[in-house]
């Protein structure tokens, strides 16, 4: 049971399944957004199915999943999950990835995990994104939970406190896993960091013991691997309009047009690849050490468990190869690849519509995100040559 005093952040109750599935049938703004995804499906036999759920777990299995399955068959080559078998299933977790896009890293986390006979997770999203209220009922129902972005300073820290108090009770109390990115928002260049920010939030439920805090949540990174990011030139967009106007920002338009690209874009081979629960070298940390100086490293920990677990595509290895000039991995592809690669590049710098396009800038930009994970990788690993 949920304490009601997270009643502002925490997911739909199956109490409540109900009450908010008879108004989101009536919502013509998810009709909308939905009803192109489920065709041949009419709209009233999907209402229809949604009225019978009685559950949240109902819910997911017979709404979600489904419409979740129908946009890996048309919208990617496969999703595969990799590495389950490195942490115990009958243990819960904080699963901690890097952030490619704003819905699918989490759905595709939660189909993996039921595919393989696992419980699926509550999934943290920003109620940036809560765009719409149909939007906000529709996520908690499908078992998310709100972090409160939009908040006065004055009143982050209690509200981070809160977030906090959430997170060790639904993994120590509810033994139900959880999923947040390592970063607010996603890592537009690919340069995948954890923010160590994060982890002090997560540490606030035992202050004057960080280890201990970290160590109860079962912290389990993992790496998602997109073949290509249909968004890579809505993101190359921003980084000029950030350089060209340092005080440009995303307008709630730009949030949606990003989540209806990722969504329906082609993303290619999809890959998730678990790392092992990090508990083992967090507890090697000198606990005398400053609070910054141990979440700073149990960031380190966790980067060199995403680093080193991504899963590598020609694109990667031609773009690593471009940025730094030389053909170290040209064993890697072959020259349809690279040939591919440009038409590739060029497709997407054609779809962005800005003024004063600066197309060498934007080129570099997304050949940039495809090459970074090759460098953090390297970085991670101390190889020479990489052997997936």
């Amino acid at each position: 049971m949920i304490d009601s005093k997270f009643d502002d952040i925490r997911p739909i109750l199956d109490s409540e399944i109900k009450q908010t599935i008879a108004n989101l049938v009536q919502n013509e703004g998810l009709r909308a957004a939905v009803e192109p995804i489920i065709k041949p499906v009419s709209w009233d036999m999907m209402s229809n199915i949604m009225l019978k759920c009685n559950t949240v777990e109902e819910f997911q299995v017979k709404i979600m999943f489904p419409i979740l399955q129908h946009l890996i068959d048309s919208t990617t080559k496969g999703v595969k999950a990799l590495g389950l078998d490195n942490f115990d299933n009958e243990t819960s977790h904080i699963y901690i990835s890097n952030h490619r896009d704003i819905v699918l890293d989490s759905a595709f986390l939660n189909i993996m995990l039921a595919e393989n006979g696992m419980s699926t997770c509550e999934i943290a999203i920003g109620d940036n994104l809560l765009i719409y209220p149909w939007i906000n009922d529709l996520v908690r129902l499908n078992k998310s939970f709100i972090v409160k972005r939009k908040v006065p300073v004055r009143e982050m820290l209690q509200t981070s406190k809160h977030l906090s108090e959430y997170i060790h009770d639904t993994i120590a109390n509810r033994s139900q896993s959880v999923w947040i990115a390592q970063r607010e928002g996603r890592a537009k260049d690919s340069d995948d960091k954890t923010q160590v920010s994060l982890l002090k939030m997560l540490a606030l439920y035992d202050n004057l013991n960080p280890i201990e805090a970290l160590s109860a949540l079962n912290i389990v990174p993992f790496s998602i691997s997109y073949e290509f990011d249909p968004c890579d030139y809505l993101k190359a967009k921003e980084f000029q309009q950030k350089r060209d106007n340092p005080e440009h920002k995303k307008s709630p338009k730009d949030d949606l047009e990003n989540m209806q690209t990722g969504i329906f874009g082609d993303k290619g081979r999809v890959f998730l690849n678990f790392g092992k629960s990090i508990n083992e070298k967090l507890n090697k940390i000198d606990r005398n050490e400053q609070q910054s100086v141990i979440l700073t490293k149990t960031a380190e920990i966790i980067d060199n468990e995403i680093h080193r677990n991504y899963t590598f595509f020609p694109i990667n290895y031609i773009a690593f190869d471009r940025i730094n000039n030389n053909n170290r991995f040209a064993n890697k592809y072959t020259q349809e690849d690279v040939q591919r690669f440009y038409e590739y590049i060029n497709k997407q710098v054609d779809k962005i519509d800005i003024p004063n396009k600066d197309t060498a800038f934007l080129s570099k930009k997304i050949i940039e995100m495809y090459a970074n994970t090759v460098k953090n990788y390297l970085a991670a690993t101390n190889k020479s040559e990489i052997s997936n």
